[in-house]
């Protein structure tokens, strides 16, 4: 596997696919890499040299943020958000779908498992 910003790359696959294992590069950024690095998108990792390896570990690290720096401008912009009382800040805070979902009979991964709230059982009077 190679590693490239931290983070490993299966060898078997196309370059143009596998550097989107990288948390901020998606296909568009991912073509435009390998179009500035004169690297051939369909080439497999396993079959790439060491320059090739150096030039885009370079190129990323200079021009594309990456892993932490994306998820921190996220973690920034929700943070902003909350910060100002937004409807979608209060969301964010209370832990429920943010934009627009129906919430009644799904969004349980945002709402987490439902709690039983015991039964009140009637007494029954002879």
């Amino acid at each position: 596997m190679a590693r490239i910003v931290g983070v490993e790359i299966p060898n078997d696959k196309r370059i143009e696919a596998a550097l989107r294992y990288i948390y901020g590069i998606g296909l568009t950024t991912s073509r435009k890499i390998l179009e500035a690095t004169n690297i051939d998108p369909d080439k497999r990792i396993k079959d790439l040299s060491e320059s090739e390896t150096r030039r885009l570990y370079e190129y990323i690290e200079k021009n594309v943020p990456t892993e932490g720096q994306v998820k921190q401008v996220v973690f920034q912009a929700i943070k902003r958000i909350k910060d100002i009382r937004a409807y979608r800040g209060n969301r964010h805070k209370a832990g429920l779908p943010v934009r627009g979902q129906n919430t009644r009979s799904n969004s349980k991964t945002r709402k987490g498992r439902g709690i039983a709230v015991g039964g009140l059982k009637n007494k029954v009077t002879k």
